[in-house]
């Protein structure tokens, strides 16, 4: 019996084997070549990969050296004179005569400045005759009390008639005094801030007078410093006015309490300042030695890698020797415990040997055992004191 539309069933299952097999071919053609074509790609990466891990990556290395180690306390100071004030007249009056030129240097007990005096020159010789008439009559009496001529009391009186005369005579002098400014201390005058003919109230700034040489740096440290610190150690001084110029001084007091908020102490350091370079309200920074020098392995701080899990270097360590004959330099991953810095320089305290060679520059494309091909020709910079290249 025959199947729908006439066609015998075996005729139609044989018509629909061929094309599914077609397509069951094509099929497995395709993943086949899909997964060829991974297979290829993936074999390349590898090779690249491979190629590229044993590719030498340049770097930049240093040989680890022991030296002599300073250690070194830092603090920020402010720089004052020695003595120093702002003058000014102890009365009201008219400026009469200025006696200075802005940025003299001035003696101790020099005029400065001169109020108008007014009719006190004349009130002073006034009493100046009174307190001689005064003397005159008490040596007249004296004598005269030596012959019973006239009473103690009369003589008394008159004692007493001359010290009051002479009081006068002081009272007026040091008035006429206090309209006479005068340099308290030899230094050095800032800018004149008055002019002849101008009326001062009492205690108007007249001119600021500085004694700067030798000049005084005031800084503070920490308490932990009082065990290295003491007095008439040499200290350094810089400021950045210039660049490059270290200050040598030494330290004249240490405070005798430690500021409760802070737990720092204030020290003073004295300065010698011939030239006037160093002038008060400049800020410094202040250098003090802690101790004796002591050795220590000293690398530039690039070549160390910071981690939270611990610091790292790469020491290059020889293996072998490459196809073309050439010594196979590879780097090594090492901790260390490291010590204080000072400038570019930082102590390593245990991990590195003297004599060690070690990658300065271009630890970011190293692994443990990456091939490593050296070129010096550009290193980072090892000083203590480092300073800009145009210095």
């Amino acid at each position: 019996m025959g199947g729908a539309g006439g066609v015998p069933p075996k005729v139609a299952r044989s018509a629909l084997v061929k094309p599914i097999a077609i397509v069951l071919a094509v099929a497995l053609v395709v993943t086949g070549g899909i997964y060829g074509f991974h297979l290829f790609v993936g074999r390349k990466i590898a090779e690249f990969m491979a190629a590229s891990a044993s590719a030498p990556q340049t770097v930049s290395t240093f040989v680890a050296v022991s030296l002599p180690w300073q250690a070194e306390t830092h603090a920020v100071g402010n720089v004052r004179a020695r003595q120093g004030a702002d003058l000014a007249a102890q009365i009201a009056g008219i400026v009469a005569a200025v006696h200075f030129k802005s940025g003299d240097a001035a003696r101790a007990g020099e005029t400065l400045l001169t109020l108008r005096m007014n009719d006190d020159p004349a009130k002073l010789a006034q009493l100046e005759a009174q307190a001689r008439l005064a003397a005159v009559n008490y040596r007249r009496d004296r004598r005269q009390l030596a012959v019973q001529a006239i009473s103690r009391a009369t003589v008394d009186a008159d004692l007493a008639a001359l010290q009051s005369a002479r009081a006068q005579v002081a009272a007026q002098r040091a008035l006429i005094a206090e309209k006479i400014v005068r340099a308290p201390f030899a230094g050095r005058l800032g800018i004149r801030q008055v002019d002849v003919g101008q009326y001062l109230a009492a205690g108007t700034s007249i001119v600021t007078l500085q004694s700067v040489d030798p000049i005084l740096v005031d800084f503070f440290v920490p308490q932990q410093a009082l065990a290295v610190i003491r007095r008439d150690q040499t200290v350094e001084a810089t400021v950045d006015t210039y660049p490059g110029r270290r200050f040598r001084g030494r330290i004249v007091a240490i405070n005798s309490k430690v500021d409760g908020a802070s737990r720092n102490v204030q020290v003073r350091a004295s300065f010698p300042n011939p030239n006037g370079r160093l002038v008060p309200g400049m800020y410094a920074d202040v250098t003090v030695d802690d101790g004796a020098p002591h050795p220590y392995v000293t690398v530039p701080q690039t070549a160390i890698a910071y981690n939270p899990y611990g610091d790292t270097v790469f020491v290059v360590e020889h293996a072998g020797v490459d196809a073309h004959g050439k010594p196979r330099l590879v780097a090594r991953q090492r901790f260390v415990k490291i010590g204080p810095a000072r400038g570019n320089q930082v102590a390593v305290l245990s991990g590195l040997r003297a004599g060690d060679t070690i990658v300065s520059a271009g630890q970011l494309k190293l692994h443990n055992g990456s091939a490593i091909a050296v070129n010096n020709s550009i290193v980072p910079s090892d000083s203590p004191n480092p300073s800009p290249p145009n210095e």
